[in-house]
């Protein structure tokens, strides 16, 4: 009888934690923006093309110009602005019925940039000469808009290739990409037939991917370690958790036909150079200005202003693309997916936001559209997939300005929802999978 007793007393404790663990779900199910149920998808997806089972909306149009984006825990998003609209150069939009829009839109911080990340409650922010950082409270917003930390300052910034990206690891460590000021180190910059200089004066404090401490306030250089050089400009980039590694997606160079066309055709020079995919490791070089990646040949070439003459192979002491795509698409986002909302081939895969090209006549211009590229074992497969098309909203895209949209930021959402920003229009789009 005891026994029996006993029996019935652990089976109420079991059910009353069942309970309780019901109720706290649904409690948790009451933040309306991180659901996904509730959301409709526009008609004709927002004008995108998308994989089967896939849809999307526009969360917000005519913003500005927005970059890179971030989306809290609590489903808040957060933009950064190339430029201050009103007075604010970072958007705080909040979607307060579950409807999957942004119904509120406030913003702080009157500089423009690219670069915005969120790590241990502190959401950081660059403009293309500073990295500020803001605390982020319980319910994921802003305590300090007015009041900053500035964490690092002094970053050159010459007009060209100015935007600091920035990623941060698990260790306190923050990145910020500074773009060389020029297009391949030329002694006159995008000169026919000038020569680069040698060594390259512009490596020394540009050019590269470098390391701060996340914590710290007023660093510049002399604090900062340069991580990774020989890197023309990094616009996306992202630390991959399951690596424990940083990645990035260099922007190659322009303009061989134009400043050498003794070696190259005008078709080449819209096909060439990769736009390269990196893995880095610390004190890891990627070889530019000297060197460029053709992914036709698949082989380190040495660049004409250092007496290339498009077959001369270089870049020894260079590191290889994790992955090499057709030139001039201008990678401008890159994220790792680690939602649970998309299907499973999708985890761990990492997504890429082609800007689009300017430069590639007499072919149509190219890009204006969101990849996919699937990893196994912790490396690219090799295959990729355009996953969103349509940014451009025309079949053909002639004119280097011709483009309706352009994609730039890439955010993944609590539920899973991967979020892209349009700097030319100021469209938010977020993507579905049911």
């Amino acid at each position: 009888m005891l026994k029996f007793n006993g029996m019935k007393k652990l089976a109420s404790i079991l059910a009353f934690a069942v309970l309780a663990v019901v109720l706290w779900s649904c409690g948790q199910g009451k933040n309306k923006a991180t659901e996904t149920a509730a959301v409709k998808p526009d008609s004709s997806n927002a004008g995108l093309r998308l994989q089967p089972g896939f849809s999307a909306l526009k969360v917000a149009e005519n913003t500005g110009s927005p970059r890179h984006i971030v989306v809290t825990p609590q489903g808040d998003i957060y933009v950064k602005l190339s430029a201050p609209v009103g007075g604010k150069g970072i958007l705080r939009l909040r979607d307060t019925n579950g409807d999957g829009r942004a119904e509120e839109t406030t913003g702080f911080g009157n500089y423009g940039g690219t670069g915005i990340a969120i790590k241990k409650n502190y959401l950081y922010a660059s403009s293309d000469e500073e990295v500020f950082r803001y605390k982020l409270n319980d319910k994921g917003e802003v305590t300090n808009p007015d009041q900053p930390e500035k964490i690092i300052t002094g970053l050159i910034s010459k007009g060209q290739h100015s935007s600091k990206s920035i990623t941060l690891d698990d260790a306190g460590n923050i990145y910020v990409n500074i773009g060389a000021y020029s297009n391949s180190c030329q002694e006159q910059d995008r000169t026919k037939g000038s020569k680069g200089m040698m060594p390259c004066p512009i490596l020394e404090k540009a050019g590269g991917i470098w390391q701060f401490s996340a914590d710290k306030l007023n660093q510049s250089y002399p604090e900062g370690i340069k991580y990774a050089t020989g890197l023309r400009n990094v616009v996306g980039l992202d630390w991959n958790t399951q690596l424990n590694q940083l990645f990035v997606m260099q922007h190659g160079r322009d303009q061989l036909h134009d400043l050498f066309p003794e070696l190259y055709d005008d078709k080449a020079s819209a096909e060439l150079p990769a736009e390269c995919m990196y893995a880095l490791k610390k004190g890891d070089n990627a070889g530019w200005p000297y060197i460029y990646y053709d992914q036709l040949q698949h082989k380190k070439i040495m660049a004409p202003e250092y007496g290339g003459d498009g077959k001369k192979e270089g870049g020894q002491d260079a590191i290889d693309p994790a992955m090499a795509f057709p030139g001039h698409l201008a990678p401008n986002g890159l994220l790792f997916y680690t939602g649970n909302q998309f299907p499973a081939r999708y985890k761990n895969g990492a997504f890429i936001a082609f800007h689009g090209s300017w430069n590639r006549a007499p072919l149509p211009q190219a890009g204006y559209f969101v990849v996919f590229v699937p990893f196994e074992n912790g490396k690219p497969t090799g295959k990729w997939e355009i996953f969103a098309d349509g940014f451009s909203g025309v079949a053909t895209v002639d004119a280097a300005h011709g483009a309706q949209h352009r994609p730039c930021g890439l955010a993944q959402g609590p539920d899973g929802s991967l979020y892209v920003t349009d700097d030319l229009k100021g469209t938010i789009y977020r993507i579905i999978y049911r």
